[in-house]
């Protein structure tokens, strides 16, 4: 009897628009999807139609996360419970920016850019690495707790996603790589134990066909 938790990244932005919200760390960055984003809701919702259902589904309250899961909610009739604890690292007066307007003028960070050196937590009155693992790794444990067996969908955010993987494999420092929109990444829950098994599965949209519905299904249901 084990969890299958899987860690799945909002679709692409619409980083155009200027929308924010109040969260419990302060005013944040909160864009919709775009249509590419729109798009990967949809392909990611095919495939997790193929699975079984899972057990929860729980999400960042974002609204680019939202937007992610509802194709696979409105066609499920599943729900999802939201954990403010699963929002984006709050990066301070960065909020908003993209890494371009981040770095520009500001020889110090675009080498820290250029060479793989985590940069969100040092935003002026940002979030720090070991206060997001603070908040992340209890929420994500929240999401699985109170499951024996069966699969845990916790729609979330890159940053989100760092710190939960950064902490089971035992990384002290700050870890961040770049999990693609809609992708999905899937740890094997044992009790304590925590195993990894994919990292960044985008197979839904590289390869969507996969992923249809088998030849014939739903021909019934529209007769």
């Amino acid at each position: 009897m084990s969890v299958r938790l899987l860690l799945i990244r909002h679709g692409h932005v619409e980083w155009s628009r200027r929308d924010f919200t109040d969260s419990p760390r302060g005013r944040q960055f909160d864009p919709p999807l775009s249509e590419k984003g729109q798009e990967q809701a949809r392909q990611l919702a095919a495939r997790l139609k193929l699975m079984d259902p899972p057990a929860a589904i729980v999400s960042s309250p974002l609204e680019r996360c939202i937007q992610t899961l509802a194709p696979f909610l409105d066609a499920s009739g599943l729900e999802a419970r939201t954990d403010p604890d699963l929002g984006e690292v709050f990066i301070g007066q960065w909020e908003g920016l993209g890494f371009e307007e981040i770095v520009a003028g500001n020889e110090e960070m675009a080498r820290r850019f250029r060479e793989q050196d985590p940069i969100f937590a040092a935003a002026p009155g940002g979030e720090s690495g070991q206060r997001l693992r603070e908040r992340v790794v209890p929420a994500v444990e929240r999401a699985v707790q109170d499951v024996a067996d069966g699969i845990v969908v916790v729609m979330a955010h890159g940053g989100v996603i760092n710190a939960y993987l950064g902490h089971i494999m035992g990384i002290e420092r700050d870890m961040f790589f770049l999990p693609e929109n809609a992708s999905i990444n899937s740890v094997l829950v044992d009790g304590d134990a925590r195993e990894m098994r994919f990292l960044n599965d985008v197979r839904h949209l590289t390869d969507p066909v996969i992923f249809a519905p088998p030849a014939g299904v739903g021909e019934h249901a529209a007769r």
